[in-house]
């Protein structure tokens, strides 16, 4: 089972990454387009709007990432100090009432959007000849059925902390680094550690 939970967060993970060199491509193309707008005189129509679908495509496909990650934002000043099992049927709670209907929602109108967008070939119309939106748009019920595939991951985890009074084990991450406990690693020379 734990095997399981792992191969979707590693999918989870993997997509959420791929997609955030969208961010990398994105710093690129504004530096480029404030150099052509300001310096060649010469700015690109298309430009705004390509900007716009790359950071919505990287943002919707980092709730996976994000939920695979235990990172997304919840009100931790007390649900940090219950027990894991008042954590997990918390958690489980809210996924039936709130996660699994509003992503299903999602996908479903995600889906909707993407098809007429997709059938009528839709271009944007900020610009004269528009990028076409039908690609971006398809990103939408895409995102939704990640997020959705991680979230009955988390729900199993819910389940597994209520049977054993301890949350599973998830994938290792990059952690953040305490300044302090990189210099005792380090252990700089003239320095003092505590």
């Amino acid at each position: 089972m734990q095997n399981l939970l792992f191969f979707v967060d590693r999918v989870s993970s993997w997509v959420g990454q791929a997609f955030s060199w969208l961010i990398v491509a994105l710093t690129f193309l504004i530096t480029w387009e404030v150099f052509a707008r300001y310096v060649l005189n010469t700015p690109n129509p298309w430009a705004f709007d390509l900007m716009i679908m790359m950071y919505g495509a990287a943002f919707m496909m980092a709730g996976a990432y994000t939920l695979a990650k235990n990172g997304h934002v919840r009100g931790d000043v007390l649900y940090s100090f219950f027990p894991p099992r008042l954590q997990a049927g918390l958690d489980l709670v809210l996924y039936f009432v709130f996660f699994i209907p509003g992503v299903v929602a999602l996908v479903w109108a995600g889906y909707t959007y993407a098809a007429e967008s997709f059938a009528i070939r839709e271009h944007s119309t900020l610009t004269a000849n528009g990028p076409p939106l039908y690609p971006f748009k398809m990103v939408i019920p895409f995102a939704g059925v990640l997020l959705l595939l991680q979230g009955f991951v988390e729900i199993v985890r819910c389940i597994v902390c209520l049977r054993d009074g301890a949350w599973p084990a998830r994938e290792p991450d990059v952690e953040e680094v305490d300044v302090d406990k990189l210099k005792a690693a380090v252990n700089l020379p003239g320095e003092r550690t505590p």
